[in-house]
C-alpha cells in the first residue's frame, strides 16, 4: 500500500500554515478548499448525466439501487439513500447504502471490516444481487478492499457497476462499467477525506438520485410531489406543495390531500382534472406517475 501515491492522501502544500492561523484564519483556508470542490464535479458532469442514464434504466426494469463503501464513504451512501422514501416516496428498497462492518459501522468505526472483499461479497449476497440491480462502490482512495470484492463479485453476475472515487486511474475505475472521478486534491489536514472528498460524495450522489427521481417522474416543476407526510412539517410541506401546483389557497389544498388520502401528487391531479380519487388514481397509472401526462390524457 503506497499512499503517498494517492493524490487524497498527499500533502497540501496550501495549508502548511494552518496550524499557527487563528480561529478565522483556520476556517478561511477551508472555505478556500472547499470551493475547489464544485469545480471538480462541473468537471465530470457528462460521466454523472450517463450514471443517472443507467440507474433510470435499471430502476425502471425492476431493478434496484446499491451503495457500497466503507467509512465516511459507507455512510454518505447511507445517508443519501435514506432520504429518499421520504422525499420521494420510494421504496425502502429501491435505494439502498451498504457499509462495511454493517449498520454498527454507522456510529462507530469497525476496524478491519474495510480490509475484507469477502465481506463485501456476503453483504451483497444477503441482499440477492442480481443482474438487474445497479452497483455504485464508492471510496475516495479508489482502492478500498471491501469496495472492489463487491464490484468484482456484482461484475460477475452480469451487475451495472460505477465507481465513485476521488484519485485518477484507481483500481475501482479501472474494473467498473462507468467512472466518475472527481479530482478534489489534497486534503486541508492530510488525509483526512471526510472533507473534500467526502463532500464531494455527498453532492454527486444527491445529483444522482435526484435527477433520477425527476426523470421517473416524481417532481412537477421543481416540487417534489411523491414527498410522504410523515410529520407534522412535511405534511405542511404537502399542503404548500399542493397550492403552488394548482394555485389554490393552503384550505382548499388540504382538503384535496384529505380526498387523496395524503398523496400530493393525486390532490394535485384531483384539484387541475376534477376528477374523483379514483379517477385520479387510473389517470397516474395509465402515465406511469407523470403529472404532465396525466393532465393530457382524455377521462
Amino acid at each position: 500500500m503506497n499512499l503517498e501515491q494517492l493524490l487524497t492522501e498527499s500533502r497540501n502544500q496550501d495549508t502548511l500554515t494552518i496550524d499557527q492561523e487563528s480561529s478565522l484564519g483556520i476556517v478561511t483556508l477551508i472555505n478556500q478548499e472547499d470551493h475547489k470542490v464544485p469545480l471538480a464535479i462541473q468537471a465530470i458532469l457528462p460521466e454523472i448525466a450517463l450514471a443517472v442514464d443507467c440507474i433510470v434504466s435499471a430502476l425502471q426494469s425492476g431493478g434496484r439501487l446499491f451503495y457500497l463503501g466503507a467509512g465516511t464513504s459507507g455512510r454518505i451512501g447511507i445517508l443519501d439513500a435514506s432520504e429518499c422514501p421520504p422525499t420521494y416516496g420510494t421504496n425502502p428498497e429501491l435505494v439502498q447504502g451498504i457499509i462495511a462492518g454493517g449498520p454498527q459501522a454507522i456510529l462507530r468505526a469497525v476496524e478491519g471490516a474495510e480490509d475484507s472483499p469477502l465481506l463485501a461479497k456476503e453483504d451483497l449476497q444477503n441482499k440477492q444481487l442480481t443482474s438487474s440491480d445497479i452497483l455504485i462502490g464508492i471510496a475516495a482512495s479508489g482502492r478500498t478492499p471491501y469496495v472492489l470484492g463487491g464490484l468484482q463479485y456484482a461484475k460477475s453476475l452480469g451487475c451495472k457497476t460505477i465507481s465513485l472515487t476521488c484519485t485518477p486511474s484507481s483500481k475501482m475505475g479501472a474494473i467498473t462499467d462507468l467512472s466518475l472521478t472527481v479530482l478534489t486534491g489534497p486534503e486541508v489536514i492530510m488525509g483526512s477525506t471526510r472533507m473534500k472528498a467526502g463532500s464531494a460524495q455527498k453532492m454527486v450522489l444527491n445529483m444522482l438520485t435526484t435527477a433520477t427521481m425527476i426523470r421517473l417522474g416524481k417532481v412537477y416543476s421543481n416540487l417534489m410531489v411523491d414527498v410522504q407526510a410523515t410529520n407534522h412539517k412535511l405534511q405542511e410541506r404537502a399542503k404548500l406543495i399542493v397550492s403552488l401546483a394548482t394555485g389554490v389557497d393552503l384550505d382548499q389544498a388540504s382538503i384535496a390531500l384529505t380526498k387523496a388520502n395524503g398523496s400530493a401528487k393525486l390532490a394535485i391531479i384531483l384539484l387541475l382534472t376534477g376528477a374523483s380519487p379514483e379517477e385520479g388514481c387510473q389517470l397516474l397509472e395509465q402515465s406511469k406517475g407523470f403529472i404532465p401526462n396525466s393532465l393530457n390524457l382524455e377521462r
